[in-house]
């Protein structure tokens, strides 16, 4: 753990997939669909293409799966080259708009998002949300969990400010709401979250709900390791 800091938390920015939103029970049936529909029928292609992105039965992903911290441009490019097309910016496209449909369709969140994030803006937290996800599709996934008025910030892969764990997602929200990234918490699922945070030196946060075990976060050295999104603000109240 690391050392108490005097600076107040002014600002969280929370990851999407595995944090707020249950991966596998929203990913894994909306990836299926997808991949039939690109598979057209053909059912040794579409094994391939669920082998390639670590799917398993069908609803469930493996911890090495690219789609966890992969932005498009890189896991749908694997995807380009079993179908025999392009791995370009059309294609790449398309594959977000399928991914978009079929995410929001299936969404499945963790805990209640809305209540826990209500709450923290009520407290005067700055609220925000980064992901590798298409920035059409996060906010798509914030318009149906209601949380439009309660993130000040909202970014994705293709939003301009680089991949996690780049660390422009989090520069660009301090800039967006006015907070040193000293007075910022990411919370997220995975290590590339912490390291994304750690490189804007920000505070880190880690959950419990997405693939990563306790032994592996503590191994990025996070602020902090907790069960969900649920026990936040206890933990804020700790600091």
């Amino acid at each position: 753990m690391h050392a108490r800091t005097s600076l107040p938390i002014r600002a969280i920015l929370f990851d999407k997939d595995g944090t707020l939103v249950d991966f596998d029970r929203t990913w894994g049936p909306a990836v299926q669909a997808v991949l039939r529909h690109l598979a057209g029928g053909d059912a040794d292609l579409y094994r391939t293409l669920s082998a390639e992105s670590g799917l398993v039965d069908g609803s469930h992903f493996r911890p090495d799966s690219p789609l966890i911290d992969e932005p498009t441009s890189v896991f749908a490019a694997r995807w380009a080259t079993l179908l025999g097309r392009p791995a370009d910016p059309a294609f790449f496209g398309e594959i977000d708009r399928l991914l978009c449909e079929a995410t929001t369709a299936h969404l499945a969140v963790i805990d209640d998002p809305k209540a826990v994030m209500s709450e923290l803006a009520g407290r005067g937290y700055r609220l925000g949300l980064i992901t590798n996800d298409a920035e059409a599709t996060a906010r798509a996934h914030v318009r149906k969990l209601g949380l439009d008025n309660l993130l000040g910030f909202v970014a994705g892969y293709d939003s301009g400010f680089g991949v996690k764990p780049a660390p422009g997602p989090v520069l660009a929200f301090a800039t967006a709401v006015g907070v040193p990234t000293r007075e910022i918490v990411m919370v997220g699922d995975t290590v590339l979250d912490i390291a994304t945070a750690r490189k804007a030196r920000a505070r880190a946060v880690g959950v419990l709900t997405g693939p990563s075990s306790s032994a592996s976060l503590q191994l990025a050295k996070p602020d902090a390791v907790i069960a969900s999104i649920a026990q936040l603000s206890a933990w804020l109240d700790s600091q």
